[in-house]
């Protein structure tokens, strides 16, 4: 008797058998690209299909100071963005216990969830692409406006 695979145990075969270098982390999986990394998180969606998301550190952090121009940024790239969308998630240090009124770091993520009716061959592709497609456009919308002659400053 097989043990049935979870839908994360299926989604890593399916893109490490594609070439990727997908390596399975606690309760996801971690895809690499040269230098980028996608964190992959996939759980079964009670009304049927899979649910995946993905998150992409772009190891970018923004001061709390620096918020209200940073957000007025991050909404202009992220009306650009068609497979996913830029977050900011604050960053937890071990010095917040001392110090309560020291300002708060937050690091850019990049962001995206996609459903998958189910985990045939053509939702998989249907997935690589998107995965593609997200890692391509935000990290070029992030160097475009890092690079730009009006880039976002952190």
């Amino acid at each position: 008797m097989t043990v049935p695979q979870t839908e994360l145990q299926r989604i890593v075969a399916s893109l490490q058998q594609s070439g990727l270098t997908v390596e399975p982390v606690e309760d996801g999986a971690l895809i690499r690209s040269g230098e980028t990394r996608v964190a992959l998180f996939a759980e079964a969606e009670p009304q049927g299909g899979v649910i995946v998301r993905l998150h992409l550190d772009l190891e970018l952090f923004v001061e709390e100071d620096s918020l209200p121009d940073i957000l007025m940024g991050m909404n202009l790239l992220n009306q650009g963005l068609d497979y996913g969308a830029l977050n900011l998630d604050p960053v937890e240090t071990e010095d917040e216990e001392e110090d309560d009124d020291a300002p708060v770091t937050f690091a850019v993520l990049g962001r995206s969830v996609l459903w998958l009716q189910d985990l045939g061959p053509l939702e998989l592709d249907r997935l690589r692409e998107h995965l593609r497609r997200f890692e391509a456009e935000v990290t070029e919308a992030v160097e475009r406006t890092l690079h730009g002659s009006r880039g976002m400053s952190a």
